[in-house]
């Protein structure tokens, strides 16, 4: 059956295309988030009124790290089992972005050509999303210490997250990651909890890091003993008074085999039985994403075959692991955002002796957030060791971004190499790209603002398309 007519729609949705057209030919972006600006003021109910249009319902992504690759991920799943999909690919996070790509998924009758919505979504915007969106699974993959500025400390931001769960339906999902204290804690407010974590004694680092958050019960306060850590404060743990710990887990990452940049395998278990699975992302983040992607699709009714053929033929999201062949040489893109995953960027990529050639671009717009001093919180000095020990032939690092000349005094205070401090980006990719040797990889590890800006850059050497063109 067609939908109504609904005149405030169709006028909301053609008022946003034209911002969209209009966005890309003044060469103003992609036109991911004025679209959905100007639709909601020509018409505030645009995103619960083509929600409601989707047959298959919504699902939305959240938390600190990984929202884009794992979005991305659960599409190529459900893509693989013959279900379409609409998502904000772009990182476009807040409300405006998820109305854009609603309106970009409809018809100028507001018919859309999907079968369900896929978001990801900040953390702030959870509320407002899950209340007009109509989600039928949420999933929270983490907390850590990003733009303080914005959000405050952690356990706020968990508690702004569980406010939404009530707006999910009865028998809805909530997949929480169980390896992180703070989310996990959230299962007490949700009336369907699906919890998801890493089995791996062998990866255990051995203690928490200075960056770990949350580290005490989130019931009475005292300190949580680990006897696993993985990264941050992400391990298996429990309280020592009794009151709090891991919850079991409904879809579990075993026997995992990290292979540096190849990717990595493990064994995947759920409620529908196990199976070997392999990514071809590398890092155990990356394997966390993957379980996080596994549990929403299960969650949603794809079958174990679809999930893993799905995970499997993934090759990474927009800017975040992203491959750009520029000539006779590589761009890697790696975004970083706070201390935890820079850390594991630095730990999985940098270390090693493929890294000799790094751009580091670091930029304090609103969307990277304009408090850096949490550059002083990522472990270079483990990388300075690293380098010391094996990677002798290493180029100085190049640095970029608004923030460029704090990023280099970091590098100094770590003793490592600073090479150009360049802090147009435009000119520093360009200029990191020649002294890159032909044949080799140029690492490059960007804010989100940065990160649009670099591969903007790209794109205008003919290296790679613009998002939209896809």
């Amino acid at each position: 059956m067609s939908p109504v007519l609904d005149p405030r729609l169709l006028a909301a949705i053609g008022a946003a295309r034209a911002a969209q057209l209009a966005s890309r030919r003044l060469g103003r972006g992609g036109g991911s988030t004025i679209p959905g600006v100007v639709a909601r003021r020509v018409d505030p109910g645009v995103l619960a009124k083509l929600s409601r249009r989707l047959p298959l319902g919504s699902a939305a992504v959240t938390g600190t790290n990984g929202k884009t690759t794992t979005t991305a991920m659960i599409q190529k799943i459900l893509a693989t089992a013959g279900r379409r999909a609409v998502n904000n690919g772009t990182g476009a996070n807040l409300v405006t972005g998820v109305t854009a790509a609603l309106v970009a998924d409809s018809s100028l009758l507001g018919r859309p050509s999907s079968q369900m919505g896929l978001f990801e979504v900040d953390e702030a915007s959870v509320p407002r999303v899950a209340a007009e969106a109509e989600l039928k699974i949420l999933a929270v993959l983490n907390l850590f210490r990003d733009q303080l500025d914005r959000y405050g400390e952690l356990a706020y931001t968990g508690k702004v997250i569980a406010s939404a769960f009530a707006d999910l339906p009865r028998d809805g999902a909530v997949v929480l990651n169980a390896d992180d204290p703070l989310v996990a804690s959230l299962g007490d407010s949700s009336a369907n909890p699906v919890f998801y974590g890493v089995d791996a004694p062998d990866l255990d680092t051995g203690s928490l890091q200075h960056v770990a958050d949350s580290k005490d019960c989130p019931v009475c306060g005292t300190p949580l003993d680990y006897s696993a850590v993985y990264m941050g404060h992400i391990g298996v743990y429990r309280c020592p008074k009794g009151d709090f710990s891991r919850p079991g887990l409904a879809y579990r990452a075993s026997r995992v085999r990290l292979e540096g940049a190849r990717g990595s395998s493990f064994l995947l278990t759920t409620p529908k039985g196990e199976v070997e699975a392999r990514i071809s992302l590398p890092g155990l983040y990356n394997v966390y994403n993957a379980l996080a992607a596994a549990a929403v699709a299960g969650e949603a009714g794809v079958g174990l075959e679809h999930i893993i053929r799905g995970i499997g033929e993934f090759g990474g999201a927009f800017g975040r692991v992203e491959r750009i062949e520029a000539g006779d040489r590589e761009a890697f893109l790696l975004l970083i955002k706070n201390p935890v995953g820079f850390n594991e960027i630095l730990r999985t990529f940098v270390t090693g002796a493929d890294a000799k050639n790094v751009l580091i671009a670091i930029n304090d717009n609103d969307a990277d957030g304009r408090d850096v001093s949490w550059l002083w919180d990522v472990d270079f000095e483990m990388l300075a060791g690293a380098r010391a020990e094996g990677v002798t032939d290493a180029a100085p690092f190049t640095v970029s971004g608004t923030r460029a000349g704090d990023m280099a005094v970091r590098l100094k205070y770590a003793e490592l190499p600073v090479g150009p401090v360049i802090p147009d980006r435009r000119e520093a990719i360009k200029a990191a790209l020649r002294s890159t040797p032909p044949g080799e990889t140029l690492y490059v590890l960007p804010t989100y603002t940065a990160m649009l800006e670099i591969r903007k850059s790209l794109g205008d050497m003919g290296y790679t398309h613009q998002f939209w063109e896809e």
